[in-house]
């Protein structure tokens, strides 16, 4: 439903609309005053009529808007599609970089922000170099699979030789819909057909003991130990926890409120819609989240931050503090993601529910749950956190129950 909002920061109204099955919104510079929300709210009425009656043009009443370029070309085609096919037969095909460009400003609209730092990314290191110059019509599949031949050929990380092929198909997929797009605008079949991913490795969950968490919260520095408490047995995305803040910390009901991420250090919009979601506290994580309001609410509204009250950064943890302690304990080198795991084969070894324990993770439904996680499957019969605090109790180290 459109309405007129405030933005925060600036203390100035905006615009919120649904166009053509997009969120639209739109800054203005008055402030927010009773009179100046009418005369928006006056606005947003004579939008709305104006698209119930098909006669609304973005660019008429946002002329410097960026989103209206992004409008422009489909309200032609579904309001005056004669003119449009005129504009069709008149296009110059471009090359691939000229329509990757506009590719990817008429997508950011729907896009997160780390999506659009992936994919930016991509396009330059990988695409442009290879069909950058290239007719986007020319292309061919031939192309496109010698293309995908050179990746391999691209060493990978921690002095790799090579890619691995899950990173390949990452690179390569986007060109599906790139293609699928180009090929509908400008009337040519697609070069991305009969392309199948490459075959590569699937990567089992690799969980935590009980008694291995034990070890890990002996030995990690007392300033991040709550930190990986919180991670192991919430189940958190990296993301998730790095992003918490203390508005979505609700002692009183003891839940964890997800709402919002941080990604490449910048607050982000949850993964998914089933993300955002509410997490149980069992009491070593309500006693860990209490240790820690003490140490660092003062800071600023990051739950775990560093002295300037910013979000930590997860890669400096990993490799100065992660990887260190699990070298020094003699466990196998695994990512922090695996507390995730943890999280949850300790919820299914103690009998949870599993819709119980999909909400919590933040899974649509209960299918990912047992295709990952089936060997750790026993008897469920509870749905209600409450096996998790027996389990925590009787095997978590006394100091941190």
């Amino acid at each position: 439903m459109a309405s007129v909002s405030i933005r925060k920061e600036t203390n100035t109204l905006y615009l919120d609309f649904r166009y053509m099955g997009k969120r639209c919104r739109e800054q203005t510079t008055l402030k927010a005053t009773v009179a100046n929300r009418k005369r928006l709210e006056r606005t947003l009425v004579k939008i709305e009529s104006e698209i119930i009656a098909g006669t609304f043009r973005y660019k008429n009443h946002f002329p410097d808007s960026k989103v209206g370029d992004q409008f422009a070309d489909l309200e032609m085609q579904l309001h005056e599609p004669d003119e449009w096919e005129i504009n069709q037969s008149k296009k110059t095909v471009p090359t691939f970089e000229e329509f990757v460009v506009l590719w990817i400003e008429r997508n950011k609209i729907s896009w997160r922000r780390s999506h659009i730092v992936n994919i930016e990314s991509i396009v330059s290191k990988h695409y442009l170099p290879f069909f950058g110059k290239m007719k986007v019509d020319d292309i061919t599949r031939n192309d496109i699979l010698k293309f995908r031949t050179s990746l391999a050929k691209v060493p990978g990380r921690n002095g790799k030789e090579s890619l691995a092929n899950t990173r390949i198909n990452k690179i390569v997929n986007p060109l599906k819909r790139i293609f699928e797009d180009a090929a509908d605008e400008y009337k040519f079949t697609t070069p991305y057909v009969r392309i199948k991913p490459l075959k590569s490795p699937k990567t089992d969950a690799f969980p935590f003991t009980i008694e291995e968490v034990n070890l890990i919260l002996d030995t990690v520095r007392p300033d991040y130990r709550d930190y990986f408490l919180v991670r192991f047995f919430t189940g958190m995305r990296t993301g998730e926890i790095d992003g918490l803040k203390w508005k979505y910390v609700d002692f009183e009901n003891r839940v964890i409120k997800i709402r919002e991420t941080v990604v490449s250090g910048e607050e982000d919009i949850t993964k998914t819609e089933s993300s955002v979601r509410d997490i149980h506290m069992s009491t070593p994580v309500y006693n860990a989240l209490l240790r820690q309001k003490k140490h660092s609410e003062h800071f600023g509204k990051f739950v775990f931050c560093n002295r300037n009250g910013d979000a930590i950064n997860h890669n400096n943890v990993t490799q100065r503090i992660w990887y260190p302690l699990l070298k020094r304990l003699g466990l196998e080198k695994r990512r922090p993601y695996q507390t995730r795991h943890t999280a949850a084969t300790l919820w299914l070894a103690s009998g949870e529910s599993p819709e119980w324990i999909a909400q919590q993770m933040g899974h649509a439904n209960t299918s990912m749950l047992f295709r990952v996680y089936s060997r750790y499957v026993p008897n469920l019969t509870r749905m209600d956190g409450s096996a998790i605090e027996q389990l925590l109790q009787s095997k978590l180290g006394v100091k941190y129950a």
